[in-house]
């Protein structure tokens, strides 16, 4: 027997995502706070960042820092390849590129298809997700990427 509670963040509207994978699991989150999603390319490393900081790139004529967002997620780490995609996103204003293995679509949902992210247990921390979407071919976990990135890391990562 399964309960659905149906109680989050969004009321009852639609939303477009983006949905990508990270090794064999779905993520996804606002199209929103996406600015664009560019094709792999290697980064420029910085010496004493943050393990998660992979490096940073030239995005027309700014340098943004470029983030292992399976690391981030304390996944093991992403291999880059031809298939890798780099998706910039907005936090707390403040540009940044995500590695994730492939961005698989663009989908527009309904709020009341998110389901909350169940207890595991009292230490777990599960602010870096909104929820979870089921969907006929799997599960998705939604981020929040607000939450991922606190302000004040950004702003280590921009000095």
């Amino acid at each position: 027997m399964a309960t659905t509670i149906s109680s989050n963040s969004f009321g009852g509207e639609n939303l477009e995502i983006i949905a990508f994978r990270l090794h064999d699991q779905e993520f996804c989150v606002k199209t929103t706070t996406i600015r664009e999603i560019r094709g792999w390319a290697p980064s420029t490393p910085i010496p004493h960042a943050p393990a998660d900081v992979i490096g940073v790139m030239n995005l027309r004529g700014s340098v943004i820092p470029i983030i292992d967002l399976a690391y981030k997620l304390g996944m093991k780490s992403t291999v880059a390849n031809e298939r890798s995609a780099i998706v910039v996103a907005e936090v707390h204003n403040m540009v940044i590129g995500m590695l994730v293995d492939r961005v698989s679509d663009i989908l527009t949902i309904s709020s009341s298809q998110i389901q909350p992210v169940p207890e595991v247990s009292a230490s777990f921390d599960k602010s870096f997700s909104e929820g979870i979407i089921a969907n006929e071919n799997g599960m998705i976990c939604f981020l929040n990427l607000s939450k991922m990135f606190k302000g004040s890391d950004l702003e280590d990562l921009a000095a």
